[in-house]
Order: structure tokens, then C-alpha cells, then sequence
């Protein structure tokens, strides 16, 4: 689980990266989007390294998904079948949880429905709320300009961010980086910033474009 989640953490960063050419214009933009289906070429068919990284996540989400309903059913089976939960005098209703890993589940819900709609919407072109277009930049733009559509974006990614949060703590902390007090502290701190930057930098292009500063 922990792997399979860096794995996407590792591709949220890149398409963050790529998201920003919307600044550039539409130009720019259209070309980003364009030479995705490029690389490797004229050594490699048109599209296959895409597909290869498409490959590669779809085999991440499915092994995360797997991972966390196999861990779901051992965490059950550990505390007997009932719904009782670590217990920590860290918490002043001694039970050792945060909003972040309480959400997680229904979070990593939440961002599945979100990634099969934004597919739907911006990669496959079958849904349009602003307009069919072939230009992805047209679509990105068309799209962000009404406000339910931005809305369901920030809901989803207020959801990515929560799961992002605990999920980096808790894959570094599976490979075995908390190792002492210290390290944990910047763990937290590691995940935090890494979160918000990511977060941020998804959310900050749709916002400006439904505010007219962009687009």
C-alpha cells in the first residue's frame, strides 16, 4: 500500500506540474497536452510511453484499493470484530485518531468517483459541462468557469489533501523512516508542506479561471 501510494504521489506532482502550463495560454497548454502523447517518438509509436505510465498507475490504484480492503479486514479481525479502536492517552477521549485517518476511507471513496469523472471530462472528452472542444485547454477552461464544477473539484481535492496528509506519514512511516521523535516531527511537517503544495497548486489555476484572471 505504501509503494502503490507513493507511486501516485510521485504522478499527483507531475500532472500538478503540467496542470500550471495553463498560465502559459492555450498554445501552451495544447502543446504540453499534445507532446504527452509524443514522448519517445519517432523511436516509439505514438502515445505508448503514455500508456506505459497509465499502466503503471491504473496497477497502483488497483494494488492500493486491494491493500486497503486487505488491511481493513485484518485491522477488523485484530480488535476482535467489534469497533473498538487503539486507545492513547494523547487524546482527551483516549481514543487515537485524527480527522485525517477517520476520512480516509470514505476520502479514497471520494477521489475515485472524482478521478472517473475527471477522466470522463478532460482526457476521454465524453462529458462537457462547459462545451465539447479538442482543445484540452478550451475544455479545462469551459469547465472551471461554472461554479458546481468548481465546487466538486475543491471537494474532491479537500479530500486528496486529507488523504495525501495521513498517507505520507503513514507509507514513509511503513518503509520505515519513523525512527525517533525527531523524525517523526519531520514526517508530519514533510507531509504537511508536501500536501499543501500539492493541493495548492491543483487548485490554483480552476479558481483563477472562475474568477476571470485566467482563460
Amino acid at each position: 500500500m505504501a509503494i502503490s501510494g507513493l507511486i501516485m504521489y510521485g504522478y499527483l506532482i507531475l500532472h500538478m506540474a503540467g496542470n500550471l502550463w495553463v498560465f502559459g495560454g492555450q498554445q501552451a497548454f495544447d502543446t504540453y497536452a499534445h507532446h504527452l502523447r509524443t514522448i519517445g517518438e519517432p523511436m516509439l509509436p505514438n502515445s505508448s510511453v503514455l500508456w506505459v505510465i497509465r499502466i503503471v498507475l491504473l496497477a497502483s490504484v488497483i494494488s492500493h484499493i486491494w491493500s486497503a480492503v486487505v488491511l481493513a479486514r485484518r485491522s477488523h479481525h485484530a480488535r476482535g470484530g467489534i469497533g473498538k479502536r487503539y486507545h492513547s492517552g494523547q487524546h482527551r477521549r483516549g481514543v487515537q485518531r485524527s480527522y485525517a485517518s477517520f476520512t480516509l476511507r470514505w476520502g479514497g471513496v471520494i477521489i475515485a468517483l472524482f478521478v472517473l469523472y475527471h477522466l470522463l471530462h478532460l482526457t476521454f472528452n465524453v462529458v462537457a459541462p462547459g462545451g465539447a472542444s479538442s482543445s484540452p485547454y478550451e475544455r479545462y477552461v469551459a469547465g472551471f468557469r461554472i461554479w458546481w464544477v468548481l465546487l466538486s473539484y475543491v471537494i474532491a481535492l479537500v479530500a486528496v489533501g486529507f488523504h495525501l496528509r495521513h498517507g505520507l506519514w503513514s507509507g514513509l512511516t511503513t518503509l520505515g523512516a519513523n525512527v525517533s521523535a525527531a523524525a517523526r516531527r519531520g514526517l508530519n511537517v514533510l507531509a504537511t508542506v508536501v500536501s499543501l503544495v500539492i493541493i495548492i497548486g491543483f487548485l490554483t489555476p480552476p479558481v483563477l479561471i472562475f474568477f476571470g484572471v485566467v482563460g
